[in-house]
């Protein structure tokens, strides 16, 4: 609408005659001490000092209570400070003092309409109309609001009005369909578009969307005879080749259909955008009648014949053979086909992976991960899958360096599941290396993004453990993970050794036997655990069973010996 400098300007103006026209109510002094305040108000308010410019106005306001203009500067600060039960008061004072001012009469309707109430809005810029009979700006609003009221003869009313005043546009014409539509009048639908056909005769494209319009509105026949002479004049027209086939459709002419389908897929006319939803729709089709899939599969590959600008058509062809469980090496082999024609498509190329993943092709992972990187360098799955391959591998300086690398691409739209396991393992190769402090770290980075990765939380609170080193924090991280897990052997023993460094033994031995209970392949180190626990517990005999266990699974450690030929706990 108005810009902010002819605003002030109307204002500027608007003060000065009114401060002259209330000079017969008005002494000469008053009259100066009035715009003084008022222009000064103005000053301050575009300077950004808001309280000066309110303390001015109000001066002003008490010398001349009529001013529409100080009213309406007063809404503007009110607005400024959220107060709309102010705003609104100021506002309409300033409209209803001064009901001929465009500007106020605009902006009433434009505080209603920002708070929903359309009803004043469209009274507010229904007086405005009065004013502006041919301001575009007005006639589009006022549209717009009668809009949410569903008050379509009126819509159709400011329809006219436009293109009286910005002159006939298919825009407008389209908008009158629209509300017509709304209306159920499909005569005043059709008057509509043989218009814009005798307004345009020499483009086709209005033809077709009338042949559209009949074939949808029960009058398929009339809409095929045009389409049929439209063809005749422009037998290359995309637009009426498209039409054709719902024509076809409707009448049941499978052969011609099928015919006009491969067809448009073979043409180099038909956008490959417009051959992916055909090919769609053509799916859709046989699957609703469990057709043949394999001339699904044949259609697509004749369209695949052609010179593909993107992966699109072979992602379409990928997703179809998934759905009737195709060999996943003859999909992995489409996604192949579908990045030499777009190596940039994350898709197709994160899909492919997936696929590999389940059947743990490390090496092919890390081949196929690396060139993503460089060509989708902000996109952490391709860093995330080549560093878990690497870790898979057991290569551990390389799957750091691939994470480390990864991480640099975080920003805040980062997925944090992603960045969490990024930082987790991290935390993992880091411990291995025996760099705890970088390991911890690792892990509260990881935390900060996801505070419920369990992973990250029974990690870092048993390395914790293991260092004697802020327990009571290891014990909050390990019981979130049995909160979460409350049957899981691995968190649950991790919990109990907590407790264990603690002190606190009798809690110890009830997580523990949860552990046991829960979990036939006890591991030697869970095994050794639980031995000590038992043992400060004073049950020697279920400890020295539960070491020699741990000692015929594991390595026999020179510790855990000795604590089977002393048949006590001994500390490290």
């Amino acid at each position: 609408m108005r810009n902010l400098k002819t605003i002030i300007t109307i204002i500027l103006l608007t003060a000065a005659a009114t401060a002259f026209a209330d000079g017969g109510k008005l002494s000469y002094n008053d009259i100066r001490r009035y715009n003084y305040f008022f222009l000064e108000a103005v000053n301050q308010e575009t300077a950004g000092n808001l309280s000066a410019a309110y303390d001015l106005l109000e001066h002003a306001k008490q010398i001349n209570p009529n001013a529409a203009e100080v009213y309406y500067n007063l809404a503007g600060y009110y607005v400024t400070l959220r107060n709309d039960s102010l705003s609104k008061f100021n506002f309409q004072k300033a409209a209803e003092l001064n009901p001929k001012n465009p500007t106020y009469i605009e902006k009433l309707g434009q505080f209603y309409a920002n708070a929903k109430d359309y009803v004043n809005a469209t009274k507010a810029y229904e007086k405005l109309y009065t004013l502006e009979h041919d301001n575009p700006d007005v006639i589009t609003m006022l549209l717009e609001l009668y809009g949410t009221q569903n008050n379509y003869d009126k819509m159709i009313e400011m329809l006219d009005r436009l293109e009286v005043v910005q002159g006939y546009s298919d825009r407008i014409a389209l908008t009158k369909m629209q509300v017509y539509e709304q209306q159920g009048k499909k005569k005043e639908q059709e008057d509509v578009l043989k218009s814009m056909i005798a307004k345009y005769p020499n483009d086709p494209n209005y033809k077709v969307m009338y042949c559209n319009w009949l074939m949808h509105n029960g009058r398929p026949k009339e809409g095929g005879k045009i389409l049929e002479q439209t063809l005749k004049d422009d037998p290359t027209n995309v637009s009426a080749r498209l039409a054709m086939l719902d024509y076809y459709a409707s009448q049941g002419k499978e052969d011609k259909l099928k015919s006009l389908t491969e067809s448009l897929l073979m043409s180099k006319d038909i956008a490959q955008q417009t051959k992916a939803s055909m090919l769609r729709q053509v799916i859709i089709d046989n699957e609703q009648h469990h057709g043949d899939s394999t001339a699904i599969l044949n259609l697509i590959d004749k369209t695949l014949s052609q010179p593909q600008d993107n992966g699109d058509i072979y992602l379409l062809k990928a997703a179809y053979m998934s759905l009737h469980h195709m060999p996943d090496s003859l999909i992995d082999s489409v996604y192949v086909q579908a990045l030499n024609v777009e190596p940039d498509n994350s898709r197709a190329r994160v899909l492919l992976l997936q696929d590999l993943w389940e059947k743990k092709e490390y090496d092919k992972i890390i081949a196929i991960s690396h060139p993503g990187q460089e060509y989708n360098p902000d996109d952490m799955a391709f860093y995330y899958f080549e560093g878990l391959a690497h870790y898979m591998k057991k290569d551990n300086d390389k799957a750091l360096a691939t994470f480390q690398k990864g991480v640099t691409q975080i920003n805040k739209d980062s997925d944090p599941d992603i960045v969490a396991d990024f930082y987790s393992i991290m935390g993992d190769i880091l411990h291995e290396k025996g760099q705890d402090s970088l390991a911890f770290a690792s892990y509260d980075k990881c935390l900060q993004w996801k505070p419920d990765n369990v992973g990250a939380l029974n990690n870092y609170a048993y390395y914790l453990s293991e260092r004697n080193r802020d327990l009571e924090k290891a014990e909050e991280m390990s019981r979130k993970t049995i909160d979460a897990q409350p049957d899981n052997a691995t968190f649950l023993d991790t919990y109990a050794w907590i407790l264990f460094k603690e002190g606190k033994y009798t809690d110890a031995k009830d997580y523990i036997d949860k552990a046991i209970k829960n979990d036939s392949t006890l591991s030697d180190v869970v095994l050794e655990h639980a031995g000590d626990i038992y043992s400060k517990n004073g049950d020697i005999t279920k400890a020295l069973e539960l070491w020699k266990k741990a000692a015929q699974k594991g390595d026999g450690s020179a510790l855990l010996q000795k604590k089977i030929k002393l048949m006590k706990y001994v500390k490290e």
